[in-house]
């Protein structure tokens, strides 16, 4: 299968429960065998177990964690896999990390190496709020990282990872964020700016800001009210901006009757390992404020107002499914 696409759903629950029974039972010979002949039926099974490995490896005991991660290269040395499956799994088990860190997205993958060493960073759950050298003000979402670059003649940000909030202050040199797709210059503002995997979304709460794709020809200037969502070539129509765009400053997530899979892509900031939507969940509508620094309450909270369960294999591993 191609690497840069993530295993359907049910593979990666598959995966999780595998996992879950081998840490639970480590020693069964024949739930080992049984492991095993699954992970060798197709190459999407061991695509999933990669990843839920990888995603483990953060989360789980040490020891046991050693354990089940030395038992595919163990069958590779002993011959029981075939030449092919063994040379896939080898290939699997090294670069996999990177893969499951990006969710298969390998420009991401690149872009989370670079953001381990950026000048500011947030973890998982943490808002940080913090005053720039000029008078500015900066707040940083869940899992951001970011560098900041003030000269004489410039006040530049590069984000690397998550979501920033910006106030900026007066100040003759002008002010500038930089993300993989273009670069943005406020234009005496407070806006933010949502880095996602494929593109990113820019939120104007006053003032005005100027986006500059980096591999287009035109620019665009999203004033007070609007956002848009932009990439490499060019940005979006702009909409009426989206005030969750600044709730996550005051530990709120806010929901506009958006989708459940919208409203997850902000969750997983906040929620420590895995979370996964079933594809029959994925358009229910959310509507609500939900607490950020919360994330079990406000699943909890999701299972109550729609018709889902909230599925956990392991501790780390949370899994959307219908009711």
């Amino acid at each position: 299968m191609n690497q840069s696409q993530p295993p359907d759903h049910a593979t990666l629950q598959a995966a999780a429960h595998w996992y879950a029974r081998l840490l639970a039972a480590p020693a069964d010979p024949q739930l080992r065998l049984r492991w095993q002949q699954w992970l060798e039926a197709a190459e999407a099974h061991q695509v999933a177990w990669t990843h839920v490995e990888r995603i483990s490896q953060r989360f789980a005991p040490l020891q046991s964690q050693a354990d089940v991660s030395l038992r595919a290269l163990d069958n590779v040395r002993r011959g029981e896999l075939s030449r092919r499956r063994a040379l896939g799994m080898l290939s699997l088990l090294c670069g996999g990390g990177v893969l499951a860190w990006a969710g298969w997205r390998i420009p991401a993958a690149q872009q989370q190496l670079l953001a381990l060493g950026a000048d500011l960073r947030t973890a998982t759950g943490e808002v940080r709020a913090l005053d720039l050298p000029d008078g500015g003000q900066l707040w940083l979402n869940a899992g951001t990282a970011l560098n900041i670059d003030y000269r004489a003649d410039l006040r530049r940000l590069e984000l690397l990872a998550g979501e920033v909030l910006v106030a900026t202050a007066t100040d003759p040199r002008p002010f500038v964020i930089d993300t993989r797709q273009g670069r943005l210059q406020a234009l005496g503002t407070r806006f933010s700016v949502w880095q996602r995997d494929a593109d990113a979304r820019l939120s104007v709460f006053d003032g005005a800001v100027r986006l500059q794709p980096s591999d287009g020809t035109r620019d665009l200037v999203v004033q007070a009210g609007w956002q848009t969502d932009f990439d490499r070539h060019r940005a979006q129509t702009p909409q009426p901006v989206d005030e969750a765009r600044q709730a996550w400053r005051d530990g709120r997530l806010l929901a506009n009757d958006i989708t459940l899979e919208a409203f997850a892509e902000q969750l997983r900031a906040n929620l420590p390992g895995y979370l996964g939507l079933a594809p029959e969940v994925k358009q229910l509508r959310v509507v609500g404020s939900f607490p950020a620094h919360d994330p079990a309450r406000t699943l909890a909270m999701l299972e109550s107002a729609l018709p889902i369960r909230v599925r956990r294999p392991l501790p780390w591993w949370h899994s959307i499914e219908p009711r």
